[in-house]
């Protein structure tokens, strides 16, 4: 690997922060109108009007100045902080973020949903290092809202579709689960609709709006199969389960028995090291790795075993993709490999020619992430870039490469190759196959354009 300090212009390039809050409360009502009137690029309108408006604060670089001649006053003369006395220890019993990073936050897509209880966060990918997604800015997808369940009254029951498929239905509390031999595992979890936005046209201005329906943890809880074991499940004829939340939407979700058997399902009640948060399932979650996030059923509630898919509503009816035949493609779970650069990406401004790291993501819902491929022409000529490690099964993967900016336009890409070979396909090819109508399991590969002024937009290439 060539030194990219070598380089005539190899000075360290800095970057600001992409904005966040780019719509007023106007603004916000405003798409809520085009939404209603049908309009099929409300989003990308809204979001397009308020940044012409000026509606989002002017952000600040948050990057080091240049000292001024005479040596930089931040060495020179010493801060409060190195000449008095701080907080005391455990001041909050529970640690929050600096002050100053309080921008880095889940954030809706205006306009995407009528009310917040059916709608969805996105977790902030370009302020975020390594795999792991904090608990608090895990993104969220709801049906009819997030509850804070009391533990010691939930309950989980293990049942079949006839007397016959458990010899011995039977109900656990939280508690019971905790005291079984537990695992702990490293996993993505996708909403099947990240990046539906973008099927037809460019749409969001940022990667927390194009692709933060992602996020990644440690979860922690019991192998599904212990479950099923316990209750003498019949695994020749109950070739599925019928998984069921407990909030009042009533997320059923089929799940087939050979993902079950291979001990990979997680009845999870551990995330990042400490219990589930309430938006993400507290007290009990379903974990199935590599699929879409609709299927981890959160606040768990029932497993049926049965010997045939369920067709359940947000099966059969939602979570279906739309074919150019204008037929529906149903029980498409499995999230394709994907990838998305996320510095430089949407919002952000390069300040400066020199040398900038590229990183970013990338996933697959089929196994371990086996290369990644970074363009800055568009796709012309592609390197190959490195990976931070570790690499896991079905597990978020970082990668990076050193790049030069000379000042000129680039268009900046990411490809990413599964250990079964599937490569990532570009916008045209999954069009081919998929259409333009939509809204789920878009793996195409993201363009950022690196404008002269430095500004970095999202484009999409014919």
């Amino acid at each position: 690997m060539t030194d990219p300090y070598s380089h005539p212009h190899a000075a360290t390039g800095r970057v600001q922060k992409a904005p966040e809050n780019f719509l007023t409360p106007a603004g916000v009502r405003s798409v809520h109108g085009e939404a209603r009137a049908g309009r099929r690029d409300f989003i990308r309108n809204a979001f397009a009007t308020a940044l012409a408006a000026g509606a989002a604060p002017a952000v600040v670089a948050q990057v080091n100045p240049v000292p001024a001649a005479g040596g930089d006053a931040n060495i020179l003369e010493l801060p409060a902080h190195t000449t008095g006395l701080g907080l005391g220890v455990a001041t909050d019993g529970y640690g929050k973020p600096s002050k100053f990073e309080s921008n880095v936050q889940r954030r809706q897509s205006p306009g995407l949903t009528q009310t917040q209880q059916s709608s969805v966060s996105f977790a902030p990918l370009q302020s975020l290092f390594g795999i792991v997604t904090p608990s608090g800015l895990h993104f969220e997808r709801h049906h009819q809202g997030w509850w804070d369940i009391d533990p010691s009254k939930h309950r989980l029951m293990v049942n079949g579709s006839d007397a016959k498929m458990v010899k011995t239905p039977m109900v656990f509390t939280v508690d019971e689960i905790m005291r079984l031999p537990s695992v702990s595992r490293f996993h993505f979890i996708e909403c099947g609709a990240n990046t539906g936005m973008e099927w037809g046209n460019v749409a969001v201005p940022t990667c927390q709006y194009s692709h933060g329906m992602l996020s990644c943890s440690e979860f922690t809880g019991v192998p599904l199969k212990v479950l099923l074991d316990m209750a003498g499940a019949d695994y020749r004829r109950g070739r599925f389960v019928l998984a069921e939340g407990a909030d009042g939407s009533s997320m059923t979700r089929t799940i087939p028995m050979e993902m079950i058997e291979s001990g990979e399902v997680l009845v999870a009640y551990g995330q990042n090291g400490e219990m589930l948060r309430p938006e993400n399932g507290y007290p009990l979650r379903l974990v199935v790795p590599g699929v879409q996030g609709v299927s981890w059923v959160k606040y768990l509630r029932r497993i049926e075993v049965g010997d045939k898919p369920y067709a359940a509503k947000d099966e059969a009816i939602h979570y279906v993709d739309l074919m150019p035949s204008g037929l529906h493609r149903q029980y498409s779970s499995v999230q394709e490999c994907k990838s998305v650069v996320t510095t430089p990406s949407g919002g952000q401004v390069l300040l400066d020619k020199g040398y900038y790291q590229i990183s970013g993501l990338a996933w697959s819902g089929r196994g371990k992430i086996k290369q990644v491929d970074v363009s800055v022409d568009g796709g012309r000529n592609w390197r190959t870039a490195r990976f931070q490690g570790p690499v896991m099964d079905k597990c978020l993967t970082r990668f990076t490469l050193d790049w030069v900016w000379d000042g000129k336009p680039a268009l900046i890409q990411s490809r990413a190759i599964d250990e079964t070979g599937y490569v990532q396909p570009t916008n045209r090819l999954l069009r081919t196959v998929r259409g333009t109508r939509s809204i789920y399991h878009n793996n195409s590969i993201q363009t950022w354009l690196v404008q002269e002024s430095g500004e970095v937009k999202n484009v999409q290439l014919s």
